[in-house]
């Protein structure tokens, strides 16, 4: 219906908008915290804000069921933002934000071979791609020449089908029919219980009076009950109305509103590669979402499959 694809496509933007904005309270936090303290607090505070919300226990799961939440919890929680960090320490950022931003490319391909009913990708989503990836250079390397690390780049591909794994995984979940509070609250669960162990081989510090420090205290609360909390929230439910593959295309317009937070908050300067990158992330994102994928003979002919058309 009309209505879910307009709500999932809100929800998606309304995730991006706010993802796209963290680097700026990540940056303020980085004085005090290393970026393994960063990610065990806001997913900690992301949790415990799920538990305020919807206290309810989900009953009745399944093994399958559970080893499908604690996946998503290793893939998007645990290994991506843990693979990014590692991945910034190794390589330049600009590289980072180019290769991450292949992710909607990996979904495309792993929802096509594993999802039950099979994603048939056209050319407008291949086009679109290679669009936006252009346009993304020209935001990403707009001050700084390409400098290859191969570790460092390696780490944010492994990254970026990481968070490729995560959303397809996040669209088996939305098959379960469960209460997507519910269940991203147990993926959140698995992250953070993964996430333990490697606080013990990175320079992980408790010190809770640093939260004392207004500046650091809001910023945190930004993280984890906006960006983790509320977010992971909202893509989940825009991958269960929209699919996996459309919902991830708009990991294009992070780096457009990674710029635009810059600009207005930080007052850096918007060059004419500013300008042209945007322009082209802009055109590649509406190349993909047009004419995405057909879905077997019943999309063919129009026909909704789960309540809900593409």
């Amino acid at each position: 219906m009309k209505e879910n694809r307009a709500a999932g496509h809100l929800s998606a933007l309304l995730t991006i908008l706010i993802w796209g904005t963290t680097f700026i309270s990540t940056k303020v936090l980085l004085a005090d915290f290393q970026p393994i303290e960063i990610l065990f607090f806001r997913f900690v505070i992301g949790l415990l804000a799920l538990l305020a919300v919807c206290p309810h226990r989900m009953r009745g799961t399944t093994g399958r069921q559970e080893l499908t939440f604690a996946a998503a919890g290793l893939c998007g929680v645990c290994l991506y933002y843990l693979l990014e960090n590692i991945a910034l320490t190794c390589t330049m950022a600009s590289n980072v934000g180019v290769i991450i931003s292949v992710a909607p490319f990996f979904t495309a391909i792993l929802s096509h071979l594993f999802l039950k009913q099979g994603e048939k990708l056209r050319a407008g989503f291949l086009i679109g791609f290679i669009v936006a990836m252009a346009g993304i250079a020209l935001i990403s390397f707009n001050d700084a020449a390409l400098e290859l690390s191969p570790i460092g780049d390696l780490l944010a591909l492994l990254a970026a089908f990481l968070w490729a794994c995560y959303s397809i995984l996040t669209r088996r979940i939305s098959d379960f029919g469960r209460n997507t509070l519910l269940t991203t609250r147990r993926v959140f669960f698995y992250g953070i219980l993964f996430m333990i162990p490697a606080l013990f081989f990175f320079d992980f510090h408790l010190g809770l009076g640093r939260f004392a420090d207004r500046t650091c205290l809001l910023n945190i609360l930004f993280l984890g009950l906006g960006a983790s909390a509320l977010c992971f929230v909202t893509w989940n439910s825009a991958v269960r109305l929209l699919g996996a593959v459309k919902t991830s295309i708009y990991i294009y317009l992070v780096p457009v509103i990674t710029v635009a937070a810059s600009v207005l908050i930080l007052h850096e300067p918007f060059t004419w590669m500013t300008a042209a990158g945007t322009l082209l992330t802009l055109a590649g994102l509406l190349l993909s979402e047009s004419n995405l994928f057909i879905k077997g003979e019943a999309k063919q002919k129009g026909e909704s499959t789960n309540g809900f058309t593409r």
